[in-house]
């Protein structure tokens, strides 16, 4: 999974984990990408804001810090879907 993917997948889950307290499987789900972050693409210190209609995340990769911008309608794509679905709430 590219670096990319794999945060997209890790800032939309946790919006997901973050509104759904009770959901186990969404904090499993963020936990799963969390690792693939740190583990396999050796991500230190993250940090997510949102500014300007999109989420900011800094991270470190060894000893360069990172940014990365991602739209938050896409981000908060998921959330909105599963909140519209009613077997999921």
């Amino acid at each position: 999974m590219t670096l990319q993917d794999a945060l997209y997948n890790w800032l939309s889950i946790k919006k997901v984990a973050e509104e759904r307290t009770d959901d186990q499987a969404a904090a499993d789900t963020l936990l799963f990408f969390d690792e693939i972050l740190r583990d396999d693409h050796g991500l230190e210190h993250i940090a997510v804001r949102i500014s300007n209609g999109c989420y900011e995340v800094d991270y470190r990769i060894g000893d360069s810090q990172h940014h990365k911008k991602f739209p938050c309608d896409y981000i908060d794509a998921l959330w909105e879907s599963i909140e519209a679905e009613p077997k999921y709430n």
